[in-house]
């Protein structure tokens, strides 16, 4: 092992995220290691990794399924932990330099606030963290001298356009979305769009949830909640366009007129390298922009009428408190009561602003008291099409 390597976890090795990050690491020349991995549920993949890679710890967070599995084909130098605690441990070992959050939703938190409680930078795949707790998070990594890099294409996209810039210069960001499977359809269309519709994703290939998320465009609301926290701006300062080549990853615009804007390939590679190597850019294994070949880059305002998860994101932004935590749990379970065809598509985001509206706001809650909304949110989902 390479002295001078950053040492890497990697929090859901086992997803999209977690297997490129595992790409760019394998590709960095020795820069990086993976001397950490964690799985849910596909302890079997978390095995192959752990040969593949030869980590130092590796985490099953699912006791149950831990106990169920054999490990015997484990390398012999490879600790093996289990649960939440085993998360915790895992990412305050003071030999870990960054931890890659690509866990997908809230369960994300756990180990993004370990992480950030113990002082570390954080690679920030999930969104999620920052949706339900951002003024909780953001105060904690100043608290630690925890550092918050982003993963997120467009929010490492306005990352490095804001970098070498005054702050008080800045006029807007804008997210750039691609618009998802359902861009040019109808709102009748849409009524009757199934599961396989909302998961044929034109240009990104991700899991089933965050696809469904940008077929509602509700990743994008998402987003705009993220990036009140991540950059600390008013959502009156936060735009989306619609922008369906996927090349342009986010704008800024600053108080003289100028735009700036990051390109680049639809490959989660280059925001995941970058995070894991800031400040430095090295040469990675992400696909280039072929210039060479014609270009031509669309951008339009999105219909909010066919879209209201983007109005949803903004009030919610605008409201911090409680309610970025019971609009995130509300709509990851609102999605898996869609993936297994219990609930319409164009219902998912009635029932969530159902359930935020239903709960009682509080200005400044605490983690327990997030999580307890975070629950009874998913419940209330459950129950919303019974009604």
């Amino acid at each position: 092992m390479n002295d001078q390597a950053r040492q890497v976890v990697v929090l859901g090795a086992t997803g999209s995220v977690g297997s490129n990050t595992l790409e760019v690491i394998a590709g960095s020349g020795g820069k990086l290691q993976a001397v950490g991995l964690t799985a849910h549920h596909q302890l079997d993949r978390l095995v192959e990794l752990a040969r593949l890679h030869s980590p130092q710890w590796i985490v099953a967070s699912d006791p149950a399924a831990a106990q169920q599995q054999d490990w015997d084909a484990l390398p012999a130098g490879t600790e093996l932990m289990t649960g939440e605690e085993g998360i915790r441990q895992l990412v305050s070992e003071p030999s870990v330099d960054v931890v890659l959050s690509a866990i997908v939703g809230s369960a994300g938190l756990i180990g993004t606030w370990a992480a950030l409680q113990a002082g570390k930078t954080v690679a920030l795949a999930n969104k999620e963290t920052l949706v339900m707790a951002g003024s909780l998070v953001t105060k904690l990594a100043a608290e630690h001298g925890g550092r918050i890099v982003p993963v997120d294409s467009e929010h490492s996209a306005i990352f490095q356009l804001l970098e070498g810039n005054r702050r008080e210069d800045l006029q807007r960001i804008i997210l750039t979305a691609s618009g998802g499977p359902f861009r040019q359809w109808t709102w009748e269309q849409i009524e009757q769009a199934t599961v396989e519709d909302a998961l044929a994703h034109p240009t990104w290939e991700m899991g089933p949830k965050i696809t469904v998320d940008s077929a509602t465009m509700m990743n994008k609301a998402l987003e705009i909640i993220e990036a009140r926290w991540l950059f600390d701006i008013p959502e009156d300062q936060i735009e989306v366009v619609i922008h369906p080549q996927s090349m342009v990853h986010s704008l800024v615009e600053f108080r003289d007129g100028s735009t700036l804007a990051q390109l680049g390939p639809p490959d989660m590679k280059l925001p995941i390298q970058y995070a894991l190597s800031y400040p430095h850019r090295w040469e990675g294994p992400a696909e280039r922009l072929d210039l060479s070949a014609p270009l031509q880059f669309e951008f339009s305002p999105p219909d909010l009428d066919r879209f209201p998860a983007l109005e949803l994101g903004r009030e919610v932004a605008r409201m911090g408190g409680t309610a970025g935590a019971v609009l995130n749990a509300a709509n990851e379970s609102a999605v898996a009561e869609f993936l297994e065809r219990r609930l319409e598509f164009t219902n998912i985001v009635l029932a969530c602003r159902a359930v935020l509206e239903q709960h009682d706001f509080e200005p400044d809650p605490t983690l327990e008291r997030l999580i307890e909304l975070d629950h009874w949110a998913r419940q209330e989902i459950k129950t919303w099409n019974c009604r």
